[in-house]
C-alpha cells in the first residue's frame, strides 16, 4: 500500500503557492481543455487540469511534482467546482502527489504477480542505492514509494519512475537504472529483458510468419 504522504506545514504552504497562476504556455493549455466539455461541464477537466499543475510546480522545483492545497485551490477556482469535489480526486488517485517528492518519483509495485517475480530484489537495489520507502533521499533526487498494481503484470516486476514504466526488472537492472539517472541519463523505458512489450521472451510462439510481413494463413487451415 502506498505509504501516506508527509503533507509541509499549511502556513508554509500558503506562503510559498498562495500565488499560484498558470504559465502563459499552461493558460492555453487550460484554455483548451475546459473547451472540450460543454458549458456548465467544465468540472469534467478537473483531473487534467490537476495534472497540469502539478507539472508546473514540478518545473519550478525540478521535482515530478505535487499539489500543495493553494494549487488545487486554484483549479478548483477556475473550473467553478467546490474545493473539496477537486481535492476528493486529488486523494482519490495516486498519479497525483499530496506532498514534496523527488527528481524522480520511483513507484515500485509491491502486488503479488511483481511480488512473485522479484519485487523484493527491486526494493533492495533501491535500499542499496540509498533509497528509503516513504522518503526522499538528502539530494532531493528520488523519492521511494511501494504502490499496489500498475497494470504491467505479464512485465512483472516493475516500477514506474514520473511518466515511464521499467520492466521485467532483477537487482542488477534496477541498479543500473537508478545510477543512469543519477548521473543525468536517460535510461529506456520499458522491458529490461530483450522482448517486445508484453510478447514472449525470445520472441513469438505462434503466427511466427507474421513478424516480417503480413502472412495469410488460410490455405493451412483445413
Amino acid at each position: 500500500m502506498a505509504d501516506a504522504p508527509q503533507i509541509p506545514d499549511e502556513a508554509e504552504t500558503r506562503a510559498r503557492w498562495g500565488a499560484f497562476a498558470w504559465t502563459a504556455e499552461n493558460a492555453e493549455t487550460a484554455k483548451e481543455v475546459i473547451g472540450r466539455y460543454p458549458a456548465g461541464r467544465q468540472a469534467s477537466a478537473v483531473m487534467p487540469l490537476l495534472d497540469l499543475a502539478q507539472r508546473q510546480v514540478g518545473t519550478e522545483t525540478n521535482t515530478q511534482g505535487w499539489l500543495p492545497i493553494p494549487v488545487i485551490e486554484y483549479v478548483a477556482r477556475l473550473l467553478d467546482m467546490p474545493f473539496m469535489r477537486a481535492y476528493e480526486v486529488a486523494t482519490f488517485y495516486t498519479m497525483y502527489n499530496l506532498a514534496p517528492v523527488g527528481r524522480y518519483h520511483v513507484q515500485v509495485c509491491g502486488t503479488t504477480p511483481c511480488m512473485l517475480r522479484g519485487s523484493d530484489d527491486v526494493m533492495a537495489a533501491c535500499k542499496n542505492h540509498g533509497l528509503q520507502k516513504g522518503k526522499t533521499t538528502p539530494d532531493g533526487l528520488f523519492t521511494l514509494t511501494e504502490v499496489e498494481c500498475l497494470g504491467a503484470c505479464a512485465n512483472a516486476p516493475m516500477v514506474q519512475i514520473n511518466d515511464d514504466n521499467y520492466e521485467d526488472l532483477d537487482f542488477d537492472s534496477m541498479s543500473r537504472i537508478l545510477a543512469a539517472l543519477a548521473n543525468g541519463e536517460t535510461p529506456k523505458p520499458g522491458p529490461q529483458i530483450e522482448r517486445q512489450t508484453s510478447c514472449p521472451e525470445g520472441g513469438p510462439t505462434t503466427l511466427k510468419e507474421m513478424v516480417s510481413a503480413n502472412h495469410d494463413y488460410r490455405g493451412q487451415w483445413k
